[in-house]
């Protein structure tokens, strides 16, 4: 049995708010904080003495990253943010005019211009398609492939529902029909149990500032081994080739791993955080967050549900994440939240109100807010 209540002493954001809004940008535990002070003494009393130091934690990092989503550490690079790594997927591909891509109607715009951006360029198509009820339909996604679809790209968890798409279903219509398979996985990672191997993701991106509990500004991207030399990469950089500490022996032959699509220079500190986030969400163990999680938004659920709320998140728990949006008949999404944040709770307005607890916020604290919210 996990002592909820030990964990939840890792966040002094409890101190003062119920903090539900982890799909947006989510508040530092102690030892993330922890370890982004260690890197800044060192790096004010020693400049880069003890960079080798810092070379290392970046490694752990990668194995740890690669360990909470079933990769090998070969295939993680660091990225500035969600944003960068699909940008470097859109980018990366052998586009031919009259190619196509398959994504939805809801995506967050990260995972949307990158896309559009194509058609400009290389003639490429975008089919978008619809949300259903709050949902996504996978028929509706294998119906818009054809011969010249080359990307199918969706995110795990949708940022305006909550809607978890059955990854795993999309990643084997992928393979059948020789797709790359792109996710965005912001809204997932480090709350939704996710494993790539057996999900058939070819590339994936998040940054960590959500549910991974790190600071903004560290982010990591997947690319399966299997094509690492079949995506272009269009932003090399000096930390991208073979021997990048030869500074003056130039040679363009690129790392045999995902390290080639790291451009230059860490965001060390950002790094130092994300390592202990990851740390200790695997400490716990993702399974058992994404338990916790859902048995907090069950509570919020039905208790929504009882004052009569409409919710626009799917009940059934398969398609559910850590994400639960709702509206009134009788006041607006802004009205609620002020009403709320009256009452120190922290959501965020996305068409309704979204609310995003993790595993340390408790049952008294989803009671509270729904005791704020007026029948």
């Amino acid at each position: 049995m996990i002592d909820w209540m030990q964990w939840r002493e890792q966040f002094p954001v409890t101190q003062k708010y119920i903090y539900l809004n982890h799909a947006g940008i989510a508040p530092l535990s102690l030892r993330v904080q922890d370890a982004m002070r260690d890197f800044l003494s060192d790096a004010t009393n020693n400049g880069a003495v003890h960079s080798d130091g810092w070379a290392a934690t970046a490694e752990a990092c990668r194995r740890s990253a690669a360990k909470l989503i079933n990769a090998d550490a070969s295939e993680i690079a660091f990225m500035k943010n969600t944003t960068q790594g699909l940008i470097i997927a859109a980018n990366g591909i052998d586009w031919r005019e009259g190619d196509n891509v398959v994504m939805t109607a809801v995506e967050f715009p990260a995972n949307v211009y990158p896309w559009w951006s194509l058609k400009a360029r290389y003639g490429v198509e975008v089919r978008m398609i619809p949300e259903r009820e709050g949902t996504i339909q996978i028929e509706e996604i294998e119906a818009a492939i054809d011969s010249r679809t080359r990307v199918v790209t969706i995110s795990h968890v949708q940022f305006a529902s909550g809607f978890r798409t059955d990854i795993a279903a999309i990643g084997e219509i992928c393979r059948q029909n020789g797709i790359w398979f792109v996710v965005d996985a912001i809204q997932s990672v480090g709350v939704i149990d996710l494993d790539v191997k057996a999900c058939g993701v070819d590339i994936l991106a998040a940054d960590g500032h959500k549910w991974l509990l790190a600071p903004e500004g560290a982010a990591i991207f997947y690319c399966v081994k299997e094509k690492q030399d079949r995506l272009i990469n269009t932003n090399l950089g000096w930390a991208g080739v073979i021997n990048p500490r030869d500074f003056l022996d130039y040679d363009l032959t690129q790392k045999s791993d995902a390290t080639r699509f790291e451009e230059g220079t860490y965001n060390s500190v950002g790094l130092y955080g994300l390592g202990a986030a990851i740390d200790l969400l695997l400490e716990i163990g993702i399974p058992q967050i994404e338990r916790r999680v859902l048995d907090l938004t069950d509570r919020l659920i039905e208790g929504l549900a009882s004052k009569g709320y409409r919710l626009v998140t799917p009940t059934d728990e398969s398609q559910r994440s850590g994400i639960v949006v709702f509206e009134s008949d009788q006041y607006s999404p802004t009205e609620l939240c002020e009403m709320l944040e009256r009452e120190n709770v922290i959501g965020a307005e996305r068409g309704g109100v979204r609310l995003s607890p993790h595993f340390y916020n408790s049952e008294a604290e989803i009671d509270h807010v729904l005791s704020a919210l007026p029948d």
